[in-house]
């Protein structure tokens, strides 16, 4: 048996998919059939990131790495290098001391303490990485490639803007969850530094965001 993703063709996103096992509806179909194992990553993922919405956090689709006790999450479209950059984070400073937190879609959320923190979850993507550890959120950075290394901080607006783009949306309609996820996100703008980063695949590009996001030292 093959189960197909579809969508409605006047939507932009995925953030409500069907499964089905009937793929006659053409003009719906996205040409893609899927395992029984992946629709169920899938679903539960989407379940798992409206659920948190109801728990002061929401899942953001970055690749989250951990030094010195401290999370930075990757945000960038697909295929930027976010997997890589991490990658590179962990072969600079060892495994033992780079905790990669998850590669895929980590869980943000602001607990009692008023502190943020960044959860590992089993919704990994491709590469299927990820630690089950909850580590105090330091920075956002927004990556994109160049042919230079340079990070700058960007203002809250454009901060809640980004954030919410790159985070893992309510059902379409779902008016009360889109008003938590607004909520969430303003906060996390509001209280974690958010920079825009371009970088090289370069052992330098790691040293130049471990000191602006772990160290708070940006460089002039």
């Amino acid at each position: 048996m093959k189960y197909y993703l579809y969508k409605s063709l006047k939507k932009k996103s995925l953030n409500k998919i069907d499964v089905s096992i009937d793929s006659s509806k053409s003009k719906y179909f996205l040409g893609r059939h899927i395992s029984p194992a992946l629709q169920e990553y899938i679903t539960t993922g989407l379940a798992f990131a409206r659920a948190l919405l109801d728990f002061n956090g929401f899942c953001l689709h970055s690749s989250a790495i951990a030094v010195d006790n401290k999370a930075v999450l990757f945000a960038a479209k697909s295929g930027t290098g976010k997997s890589t950059h991490t990658r590179l984070w962990r072969e600079y400073f060892g495994e033992d001391k780079a905790i990669m937190i998850n590669d895929d879609k980590p869980a943000i959320r602001l607990m009692e303490d008023g502190v943020f923190y960044a959860y590992g979850t089993p919704w990994s993507g491709k590469t299927d990485l990820n630690t089950n550890v909850k580590v105090p959120l330091a920075a956002i950075v927004l990556l994109e490639r160049s042919d230079t290394n340079w990070i700058e901080p960007v203002n809250r607006r454009e901060a809640v803007m980004q954030i919410y783009v790159h985070a893992l949306k309510p059902e379409d309609g779902d008016k009360d969850k889109t008003i938590k996820l607004m909520d969430i996100v303003g906060k996390t703008a509001e209280k974690i530094p958010v920079y825009r980063m371009g970088c090289t695949i370069s052992e330098e590009a790691v040293k130049l965001a471990y000191e602006a996001t772990i160290l708070g030292k940006i460089r002039k």
